[in-house]
């Protein structure tokens, strides 16, 4: 894996197209080859992969994609570095380069018709540390087509998101990732490897996409139980639920439905025990948005 951008060559391309990293789009830029290429290496691409980059920002981990899956797309939102980008990848992978698609699009709002030629298979990203979870999760349900992935995060984040039932960090982004995937965490990354060094560390996290655990109930409806219960963690379910339901009452009886202990706290329930809740829901319960 060659053709990749070291600190010298981040410097000077930000230079050259006037950037600076801003904490608003939460830019953090990778300047160290290594970490570029253990990242490809955890993500498992093949050449009949097609990777989506969210924030590809100057082109470091792009680079690196780009020889080793058959397609990428990048969505950057950035007007000036999703402009600088095609340029970037036929200055240092010049064999390679017919294989990026640039989209100035937000992550958050994009849709599967704009990554439709070809859909992608594998999110692989440095994500912004603020928007991260959001990303991840609206591209998930957006995108079916998504296999596998590896994203970067904040630690903490990334602790969050592979959590399971039990766990201190165990909460909303844990089980909604698990309604579309199996995931773990693929190592830890210092902050001397981005410029500017940010005052955390970065996680690695790997999924491997299924089924829903339940196609006989919306995910909006499973979703809407698991925002209830963790809005107030530290309560019972039935008081928990309460809103939800409609009473403590109904709350517990759709809990009992479901064989879940209405005296439980969300942090023990996986995420088919919050399906089975969602399915024994009373009429009129609401959904997430």
């Amino acid at each position: 894996m060659t053709g990749l951008l070291g600190p010298a060559e981040i410097r000077e391309l930000a230079a050259r197209l006037g950037v600076a990293p801003t904490k608003k789009l939460g830019q953090n830029f990778v300047h160290d080859p290594n970490t570029v290429r253990r990242i490809v290496t955890a993500a498992g691409l093949t050449p009949d992969d097609v990777a989506l980059e969210v924030g590809p920002g100057l082109g470091s981990l792009t680079l690196g994609l780009l020889p080793i899956a058959g397609h990428v797309h990048a969505v950057e939102i950035d007007p000036v570095l999703a402009g600088a980008l095609p340029e970037t990848a036929a200055r240092y992978v010049s064999a390679d380069a017919d294989r990026l698609t640039v989209h100035r699009a937000d992550a958050l709002r994009v849709a599967a018709a704009e990554l439709a030629d070809p859909p992608p298979t594998a999110l692989v990203a440095n994500l912004p540390y603020n928007v991260a979870v959001p990303v991840v999760l609206h591209l998930l349900a957006v995108l079916p087509t998504l296999r596998h992935g590896l994203v970067m995060v904040q630690k903490e984040v990334a602790d969050r998101l592979v959590a399971g039932p039990g766990s201190k960090v165990y909460g909303i982004p844990s089980v909604k990732l698990a309604w579309y995937a199996q995931a773990r965490g693929a190592g830890r990354v210092p902050p001397n490897v981005f410029w500017p060094v940010p005052n955390v560390d970065s996680g690695l996290v790997a999924f491997t996409c299924h089924e829903p655990p339940r196609s006989d109930v919306p995910r909006e409806r499973v979703f809407a139980v698991v925002d209830a219960a963790f809005a107030q963690r530290r309560k019972t379910l039935r008081a928990a639920l309460a809103g939800w339901a409609g009473s403590a009452d109904r709350a517990a009886a759709a809990l009992t439905a479901a064989g879940v202990d209405p005296g439980a706290r969300g942090e023990s329930l996986t995420v088919e025990q919050f399906a089975a809740i969602a399915a024994s829901a009373p009429a009129g319960t609401p959904t997430a948005k």
